[in-house]
């Protein structure tokens, strides 16, 4: 897995506008980005040209960061998803830089988030079973000082998605 934790993750960015045409293309890049240029101007009702022009400009704008493959979990052999929560007692500079190079690091975190609350980070960890998970459970608490860490077992997903919603700047 290539998804790493942006390096600016939590930086402001500057909004940028979007018109009916905008939110058009978005929503169909974010179905499918493997759609052709004419294909999304003919949905759009646009031409080629100009849909172009405005996905170069939706990327130069960092609206749109980047196209990927969505893989399925189960038929790469990835059928346990755990969401860890962990509690650290460490909150100085030297330790947050190395567990943020320990998730990087490690490929089965497909997501890590730090939290305003009682935990202060939850991942998403997706490995072929329990004891990958315990796996890597060993290799993070060797490497990085935690104090607590609450593994839950997901049984079902029940949705999954990575479109987001595009606000209507005219509400």
């Amino acid at each position: 897995m290539s998804e790493q934790l942006p390096q600016n993750a939590g930086a402001a960015k500057t909004n940028f506008r979007l018109d009916e045409v905008d939110r058009k293309i978005l929503s169909l890049l974010q179905e499918d980005a493997s759609l052709s240029l004419d294909q999304i101007a003919d949905r759009v009702g646009a031409s080629k040209t100009p849909v172009w022009n405005r996905i170069r400009k939706l990327r130069e704008a960092g609206v749109i960061r980047r196209q990927v493959a969505i893989l399925d979990p189960e038929a790469l052999g990835l059928e346990a998803c755990f969401f860890v929560l962990i509690r650290t007692s460490e909150h100085d500079k030297n330790w947050a830089a190395r567990f943020l190079k320990a998730l990087r690091e490690r490929p089965e975190v497909i997501e890590a988030h730090r939290l305003a609350g009682d935990i202060d980070y939850i991942l998403k960890v997706q490995v072929r079973n329990a004891r990958a998970y315990d796996r890597f459970y060993q290799s993070l608490i060797g490497e990085v000082k935690i104090h607590n860490v609450t593994a839950l077992l997901s049984m079902e997903e029940i949705k999954a998605t990575s479109a987001l919603p595009i606000p209507d700047v005219t509400r």
